[in-house]
């Protein structure tokens, strides 16, 4: 494995931010004591450093070499989650009900490990830029980096990001062409009829019927109206009514999920609900209401920056521990739109078992100090594998790249 040396040397260091950072963690654009351990860590190492974007984002940019005009952008994503940490050890979580239980602090870290070791004997030619960003979980960071201008702000040719991955060897690095996690929609239902007295049902319109009828007639899209081809996952996965044993209530609430890699599936989904929802409101004489949201589109690699990534990760680990073949995850990643306004790659590096718990967004996850110094290096390996004399991307068409 060839880990920097002087990466290996400092892991004494990261390590330490990286538990100052899970001691602390912060919920979706409220990361502020975060966002100002970035900055200041990255004005430490001399870089040049922006802050605001997507309100506590933060950018540093690194300038070398002879100014070839050439640029890429490394991301890491810094939010926690609203889960009560159940581990013991020194480190814990001092915030109630606020948990890193993704490793966003180990991400945060490698990333600003990745910035001083550059920043001091870094061996490119061209711009890089840090790109710290917040609200990964749910509430879309990445979008709202990009709509304010990320790529206007920081032009770039390509960029970059990295997830640790529980049940994945140590250090070993999936990167392949095409989606690496699903796109996600969101939808509530509220299925609205006419309570009643339990004991004459006859004099309303029960909604918890008409529920029924709803997810049973549900399981249909996927078996029956997806493409069999295609991967499409629709849960249901909340449902509320009714607050004593002998009323019929007046509302049932629902809520749901679906997953899927292909984009012509998010129309289909959306206008078969709704038309599932029409036929079960006139045969059970209830109104159905659905509020659709189409959150996260798939993240899709291109695939020149996926041969870089590769290449960089099989200086790093060798070739033997770069898995080019593992099958994508029906989990969603904000780094999608990111993804979707510049060619890119996103790859996965393991984090080791996940015994005990030490599970993504589980209350005993905890991310592994060991991987730390190979994830720092892999991005240094990248910098110095694309900016020396690697041609600019074109364009990638996501909507073909499966």
């Amino acid at each position: 494995m060839n880990i920097l040396s002087e990466i290996e040397l400092n892991q004494k260091d990261m390590i330490a931010w990286r538990h100052d950072l899970h001691a602390h963690p912060e919920m979706a654009f409220k990361e502020y004591r975060t966002s100002d351990f970035v900055a200041g860590k990255l004005q430490e190492f001399g870089l040049e450093v922006h802050r605001g974007l997507a309100g506590t984002g933060v950018v540093g940019t690194l300038r070398l070499g002879s100014g070839s005009g050439r640029a890429i952008a490394l991301r890491a994503d810094m939010d926690a989650l609203p889960i009560q940490e159940k581990n013991s050890f020194a480190h814990a979580s001092v915030n109630p009900g606020v948990m890193h239980a993704c490793g966003h602090d180990g991400h945060t870290t490698m990333l600003l490990g990745a910035a001083r070791q550059l920043a001091k004997a870094g061996n490119f030619d061209g711009t890089v830029h840090f790109v710290f960003q917040p609200a990964e979980e749910n509430e879309g960071g990445g979008r709202v980096m990009v709509e304010e201008g990320l790529f206007e702000l920081f032009p770039v040719e390509a960029i970059y990001g990295m997830h640790n991955w529980p049940n994945l060897s140590t250090g070993e690095f999936v990167v392949h062409p095409g989606p690496m996690m699903a796109a996600v929609d969101l939808f509530e239902v509220k299925i609205v009829g006419q309570g009643a007295h339990a004991a004459m049902p006859h004099l309303g319109d029960d909604p918890i019927v008409a529920s029924g009828a709803f997810i049973t007639a549900v399981q249909t899209i996927v078996s029956r109206t997806a493409d069999p081809l295609d991967s499409v996952v629709l849960s249901l996965t909340q449902i509320e009514g009714g607050n004593t044993w002998n009323i019929v209530p007046e509302e049932v609430r629902l809520t749901g999920t679906c997953r899927y890699f292909n984009p012509d599936v998010k129309p289909m989904v959306e206008k078969t609900l709704r038309r599932i929802a029409d036929g079960v409101a006139k045969s059970h004489g209830v109104e159905i209401f659905i509020d659709y949201d189409h959150r996260c589109p798939p993240t899709v690699n291109a695939a020149g920056p996926v041969e870089f990534a590769a290449l960089a990760a099989t200086k790093v680990v060798g070739g033997d521990k770069v898995c080019r073949d593992m099958a994508p995850s029906m989990g969603c990643e904000d780094f999608a739109f990111m993804l979707a306004a510049k060619p890119g790659c996103y790859v996965w590096i393991g984090n080791g078992p996940g015994d005990g718990g030490c599970t993504l967004h589980n209350s005993h996850y905890d991310f592994n100090d060991e991987i730390l110094p190979i994830g720092a290096s892999y991005w240094c390996s990248l910098v110095e594998t694309l900016l020396p004399a690697t041609p600019i991307f074109g364009k990638v068409d996501h909507g073909k790249a499966r």
